[in-house]
């Protein structure tokens, strides 16, 4: 007969049953139920994500206070929300992933408590958080307090804004309040199908407001956010692929703001030549070619992380590494609006800049564009107003800054591109380079409309005009003469300058009038 357990022993039997509960969540029914959609629970996600065994959850039996609509009958320890911290490839990492098998995941006080506990350690350490989305929204049953629950979530993102990276995975749905959260955070990754979902006001509301019916896919499904309003940064097939995602995007990133981006030795010779780059560029100079064959040459091993791949494509964003450290990549992309900056382009590249100064990040500017789109819907969009914040992100940028001039270059964007006067440090370009306020032919046709219209052969006259236009301007060297392009190099030789550059430039120290902060043109 096996002796009476101690006091001590029934403490610790009690204890294993609350955290059994607790890691239970919603319970064996509840997560058949998630299962059944695809989806995984949150703590699967978290044991995805962490290094295994590195987990460390908090507020573990945290619950409602709320007694109302029944929320006094059945409390789950948790309230909706798995928060912790640990590492991920060795470093550290802090995380939340909400329980849609605890009351839908729905956000309350707790809920709301636990999430900005994790931000508060996160920025006394100087740690990045992720951010794993799965929820019914604001409970309802805890009235104005979940909005104010909403209200300390979403002041936590803007003051770990700029200090800590913040990365958000929708795995599963968001709608009113709970999207914002996600779009305060740096980069938002959400996976493709019909249990994934984002919008402010759902297909319900659309059908009676403006009598519009529309799928909840099509609405606020993950291609819409990633490649028509610009929300998603990365698409993904599955939660897996997300996670995997967001623990290559943190490779390349700082834990903070005070750090520098962590250095890997990818075993790529940092001075080899960029064999055959040179043949990229067709001689046509109308016609386009694919600009992320260049970014692959020149960077380690090809490794290129692009953000926002399916969005605004006439200009590509992204990270990479050359000689082992992390730089952040702008370049126009000739196969879309012939590498034309557009509304959509503007916005993109501006966020992406900011994100990289504020993170230490050096800048490497690709160049090829005739210049911003033109025509009436983007003047009465405002392309004014966002073709601005692109000028104003690299201007404002202290980071180090490379500009690489390709082929064409011309106008107003060719200084949204980053140019010695703009801020850059370094300003090269290929011998294939064009660089002047506008194109040949309607350079030609503006500096000589009264010749051609009384030339007797007009399409002579101004075939002759654009030869004369391009010897003196559609190449570098007149730039170059004047020192706005500081080299004229041999394409295989980009890799070996962007390094030696990058090498001189580590200990930059650039300072700015003290301010409360600028007002970018939103």
């Amino acid at each position: 007969m096996s002796a009476e357990k101690s006091a001590y022993e029934k403490l610790l039997d009690e204890l294993r049953q609350r955290k059994e509960k607790a890691y239970k969540g919603g319970g064996d029914e509840r997560i058949k139920a998630q299962h059944s959609k695809g989806k995984l629970t949150a703590r699967e996600r978290l044991a995805l994500l962490f290094d295994e065994g590195s987990f460390n959850e908090i507020m573990t039996f945290a619950t409602t206070r709320a007694t109302e609509f029944g929320l006094d009958k059945e409390r789950y320890y948790g309230d909706g929300v798995v928060t912790g911290w640990g590492k991920v490839d060795g470093r550290t990492v802090f995380a939340y992933a909400q329980d849609f098998t605890e009351i839908g995941g729905t956000l309350g006080e707790m809920h709301a408590a636990k999430i900005g506990k994790i931000y508060e350690l996160a920025l006394k350490v100087g740690a990045p958080v992720v951010g794993i989305n799965d929820s019914g929204g604001a409970r309802i049953q805890e009235g104005a307090m979940a909005l104010e629950g909403y209200g300390l979530v979403f002041k936590n993102n803007v003051m770990a804004s700029g200090v800590i990276p913040q990365i958000t995975i929708m795995a599963g749905p968001a709608a009113g309040g709970a999207v914002y959260s996600p779009a305060l955070t740096d980069f938002i990754i959400m996976i493709k199908g019909d249990a994934y979902y984002m919008f402010v006001t759902g297909p319900e509301i659309t059908k009676v407001v403006l009598g519009e019916e529309v799928t909840f896919q099509d609405l606020g499904g993950a291609v819409v956010h990633a490649s028509k309003s610009g929300v998603v940064h990365f698409m993904v097939d599955s939660e897996q692929e997300a996670i995997n995602t967001a623990k290559k995007l943190l490779s390349y990133l700082p834990s903070n703001n005070m750090e520098e981006p962590p250095y890997m030795d990818t075993g790529d010779q940092v001075d080899r030549d960029v064999s055959g780059v040179d043949q990229i560029i067709p001689d046509d100079p109308a016609k386009p070619y694919n600009m992320k064959e260049i970014i692959s040459r020149i960077v380690d091993n090809g490794e290129f992380l692009e953000v926002h791949k399916h969005w605004a494509r006439n200009i590509i964003v992204g990270f990479a590494r050359i000689g082992g450290n992390v730089v952040g990549i702008v370049a126009n992309n000739p196969e879309e609006f012939g590498g034309s900056i557009d509304i959509d382009a503007a916005d993109k590249a501006a966020r992406f800049i900011r994100f990289c100064d504020a993170f230490n990040i050096p800048l490497i500017s690709l160049v090829d564009t005739p210049g911003y789109v033109p025509g009436t819907d983007q003047e009465y969009k405002g392309i004014i107003r966002h073709g601005a914040k692109m000028l104003y992100a690299f201007a404002e940028a202290t980071v180090p800054k490379i500009t690489m001039i390709v082929r064409k270059s011309y106008g107003g964007a060719h200084i949204a591109m980053s140019i010695k006067s703009l801020g850059a440090d370094l300003v090269y370009a290929w011998p294939t380079a064009e660089i002047a306020v506008t194109g040949p032919e309607g350079a030609v046709r503006i500096l000589y409309k009264r010749e051609i219209q009384q030339a007797s052969n007009p399409d002579d006259f101004i075939k002759q005009k654009i030869a004369e236009y391009r010897k003196l301007f559609a190449n570098p060297y007149w730039a170059a003469e004047k020192g706005l392009v500081d080299d004229v190099i041999e394409p295989k030789d980009t890799r070996r300058v962007i390094a030696a550059a990058l090498e001189m430039l580590r200990n930059k120290r650039e300072y700015r009038y003290p301010k409360k902060h600028g007002n970018i043109p939103l």
